[in-house]
C-alpha cells in the first residue's frame, strides 16, 4: 500500500519527509528511503525493514536540502531489499522519482531500455518509469513526464526530483492517492492526509492523469495533454486520528469501502493478455499433486474453503479444507505429492504456523496466502503469495478476506491453466471487471443498513446456502457474531429439515445466499419452509432466479458463479456492520477479540 512524501520550500525537506513517513506507517511497508537535492547532487539514502532502520542510517548524514521525497514500499515486484527500495534514480543518478501502485506493462517497456542499453539494478516495476522518464528527456521534465504517463499502462502516484531543473518537484496520479498541501514557506505532497495535517490542514486533490509542479512558492496544475488547469485548495476540518479514518465513523466502515481498490490492487499484474500469471509459483509442477490441503483459521479458513471449492470445480483435483487447529490432530494424509495451502492475514497466527511446520516434516510442498510481507508464515513457507489488501486496523476482517478470496480464485484458475483445463476468457474478463462490480454493491449500501434494523432486537439469527453459498454465510455468520454479538448459526440450506428448523418460530430471521445457479432453487424452495413458520427473509441472489413471496430480495451481478462469493461478501458485511452500529457495539474492537492469534 506505500506512503509517499514530497517537499519543495525554503526550509530543510528531510523533517517533512520523515514525519511524514511514519504518519503514513499504517499503511504497511517493507522499506523506506529518501533523496534529498544536496549541492546540486542527488543523495539517496535507503533500507529495507523498518522506518527506524532508515533514522539510524541518516544518522551519519548531514542532510539540508530544500528539496526531496521519500517513500515506504510494500513490495510486488521483487522481494524486499535495499536495491528494491524507492527512490529509484536514472544511471547518472540525475533522475529520482518515488512511485506507488503498479505499472503493469512494466515487462515490455523493460525489454525496449535493455535493447536500448539501460541497465536495472532493482527487480521493481518502478525502475523501469524513471530509466523510461531517462531515456525521453530532451531539455523539459515535465514534458518528458507527459511522454511517460502516455506509455505506461497500469496505476500510479509519482514525485519526480531531478538536478537538472532542481527548483521543483513534478507529481502525477492514476488510481493512486496523492494530496499536495500548501504551507506559509513550501508546498508538500503525501499519499495520504495524515503526512500532511503537522504542517497544513490546507491541501489540493489531484484527480486521475492530472500533473503538478510544486515549487517553493507556486504550484502549476496540468491535465494530461499538458495544458494548464487551475484548482482550488480544500481546507482539511479534521485531526490526525479522523484522518486516519479518511472520513468514516469506524475503521470497519472504511476497510470495507476500500475493497474495490485493494481487489483491483491484488488482481493488478496478475493478468496479462487473458493468461493468469503468477511469478512466484512458475518453478512448481502442478501434475505431480495428487491432493490438495487448505488450511487456516477463522475468516481465512473460510476464504479457503471457497478456494478449495473453486480448485477442485475448475482443476479437477481432490482437495480437502482443514481448520489449522485440528490440523495437526487429525493425522492427515501428507506425503511429497501434496500441495498444502496455508491462509493467515497476518502470517503470525500460531494454529496455521504449527500446521505448516507439520506439512514441511512430511515433505508436502507449502504454499502461503498472507498479507503482511515478512510475516513468519511466508518465510517459512516454500512458496507465498500476498494479498494487497494493505493494514487491516478493524479486528473483524473484511477487505484482507476479499483480497483473500480473490487470490484463492486467481490460484485455482492457475493451477488449472497449468494443468491443461480449459479457462475460459469469459472468467479471466469478469475477474478483471469485479472491483467494479464491489463498487456498484457498495452503492446500494442504504439497503443493507435497511436489513439490519430486521436484526437489531434479536438475539440469534440463522444463515443457509449451498454448494459454494454455504462457505459464504459461513462468514457472513461470523461477522454478524463478532461485531454485534447476535447469536448467529449457518447451515448447508438442504439440513434444515434435520433439525434446525425446529428453531424457526414467528418473527426468527433467516439470511439466505443462493447464487450457484445449479443449486439457487433448491435453497429458495427451502427458504418457503422458514417463510411458513414465520420467519423473515433477506434473500441474496441473482435475477436468473425465480423468487417468490420474499419482500428482501437483493440481486446480485450475473457472473460466473465461481466468483459470487467476492460479491456477496460485501452485502453480509454491511448487515453486520449495521446491525453493531444499531446496538451500540464497538465495532472496531469487539470484545474478546484480537486480531492476530498467536497463541494456540
Amino acid at each position: 500500500m506505500c506512503g509517499i512524501t514530497a517537499y519543495c520550500g525554503k526550509g530543510e525537506a528531510l523533517p517533512f519527509l520523515m514525519q511524514g513517513l511514519s504518519k503514513l506507517e499504517y499503511r504497511g511497508y517493507d522499506s523506506a528511503g529518501i533523496t534529498t537535492l544536496e549541492n546540486s547532487q542527488l543523495v539517496t539514502i535507503k533500507c529495507k525493514g523498518r522506518l527506524e532502520n532508515l533514522e539510524n542510517k541518516l544518522k551519519s548524514h548531514q542532510l539540508h536540502g530544500h528539496v526531496g521525497i521519500g517513500h515506504t514500499r510494500w513490495a510486488t515486484h521483487g522481494i524486499p531489499s535495499n536495491l528494491n527500495s524507492h527512490p529509484h534514480t536514472n544511471q547518472d543518478e540525475t533522475i529520482a522519482l518515488v512511485h506507488n501502485g503498479i505499472i503493469e506493462n512494466y515487462r515490455e517497456l523493460k525489454d525496449e531500455l535493455i535493447k536500448k542499453g539501460y541497465q536495472f539494478q532493482s527487480d521493481t516495476d518502478s525502475e523501469v518509469v524513471v530509466l523510461l522518464l531517462d531515456s525521453l528527456y530532451e531539455g523539459d521534465l515535465l514534458a518528458a513526464t507527459q511522454k511517460v504517463l502516455k506509455q505506461i499502462k497500469g496505476s500510479y502516484a509519482l514525485c519526480i526530483l531531478s538536478t537538472l531543473e532542481p527548483d521543483h518537484i513534478i507529481v502525477a496520479k492514476k488510481d493512486s492517492p496523492l494530496i499536495i498541501g500548501k504551507t506559509n514557506d513550501a508546498y508538500v505532497a503525501a499519499s495520504d492526509i495524515p503526512a500532511l495535517l503537522e504542517y497544513t490542514k490546507d491541501v489540493y486533490f489531484l484527480n486521475d492523469y492530472e500533473m503538478a509542479v510544486l515549487s517553493c512558492d507556486h504550484i502549476d496544475f496540468y491535465n494530461h495533454d499538458g495544458q494548464k488547469i487551475e484548482k482550488t485548495s480544500t481546507t482539511i476540518p479534521y485531526d490526525l486520528e479522523a484522518a486516519k479514518k479518511d472520513g468514516y465513523d469506524t475503521f470497519m466502515l472504511k476497510e470495507i469501502h476500500e475493497q474495490p481498490h485493494v481487489i483491483a490492487e491484488t488482481l493488478r499484474g496478475r493478468i496479462h493478455q487473458q493468461h493468469i500469471v503468477l511469478d512466484e509459483l512458475k518453478d512448481i509442477d502442478f501434475s505431480k499433486f495428487n491432493k490438495v490441503y487448505f488450511v487456516a483459521c477463522g475468516t481465512a479458513y473460510h476464504a479457503s474453503l471457497c478456494g478449495a471449492h473453486v480448485l477442485k470445480k475448475v482443476a479437477h483435483l481432490p482437495v480437502l479444507s482443514e481448520v489449522a487447529s485440528e490440523f495437526r490432530y487429525n493425522d492427515p494424509l501428507i506425503d511429497e505429492k501434496t500441495l498444502a495451502i496455508f491462509v493467515s492475514q497476518s502470517g503470525e497466527t500460531a494454529d496455521t504456523l504449527a500446521a505448516l511446520r507439520l506439512a514441511k516434516e512430511k515433505k508436502a510442498t507449502t504454499l502461503a496466502v498472507a498479507n503482511v510481507l515478512g510475516s513468519t508464515i511466508s518465510r517459512d513457507a516454500d512458496y507465498v503469495l500476498y494479498t494487497c489488501a494493505g493494514p487491516e486496523i478493524a479486528v473483524a476482517s473484511t477487505k484482507a478476506y476479499t483480497t483473500q478470496l480473490v487470490l484463492l480464485i486467481l490460484l485455482a484458475y492457475y493451477i488449472a491453466q497449468n494443468l491443461n483445463q480449459d479457462v475460459h476468457d469469459d472468467v479471466i474478463k469478469q475477474l478483471q471487471l469485479i472491483p467494479q462490480y464491489v463498487d456498484n454493491i457498495l452503492k446500494d449500501e442504504p439497503v443493507f443498513a435497511q436489513y439490519a434494523h430486521m436484526l437489531k432486537d434479536m438475539h440469534d439469527a440463522y444463515f443457509i446456502g449451498r454448494n459454494l453459498d454455504y462457505a459464504s454465510v459461513l462468514e457472513g455468520a461470523l461477522k454478524l457474531k463478532e461485531v454485534s454479538y447476535v447469536h448467529a448459526d449457518a447451515y448447508v440450506a438442504g439440513e434444515l429439515k434435520h433439525g434446525p428448523i425446529a428453531l424457526i418460530e414467528d418473527g426468527s430471521v433467516v439470511i439466505a445466499v443462493a447464487t450457484q445457479p445449479h443449486i439457487a432453487q433448491k435453497t429458495i424452495s427451502n427458504i418457503q419452509e422458514t417463510i411458513a413458520r414465520g420467519a423473515r427473509v433477506i434473500l441474496l441472489t441473482t435475477h436468473h432466479e425465480e423468487v417468490k413471496n420474499v419482500q428482501n430480495t437483493y440481486y446480485l451481478p450475473d457472473v460466473e458463479p465461481t466468483l459470487q462469493a467476492i460479491l456477496v461478501a460485501i452485502p453480509l458485511q454491511l448487515i453486520a456492520y449495521y446491525t453493531a452500529c444499531l446496538k451500540g457495539c464497538d465495532v472496531d474492537k469487539p470484545r474478546n477479540l484480537a486480531k492476530s492469534v498467536t497463541v494456540e
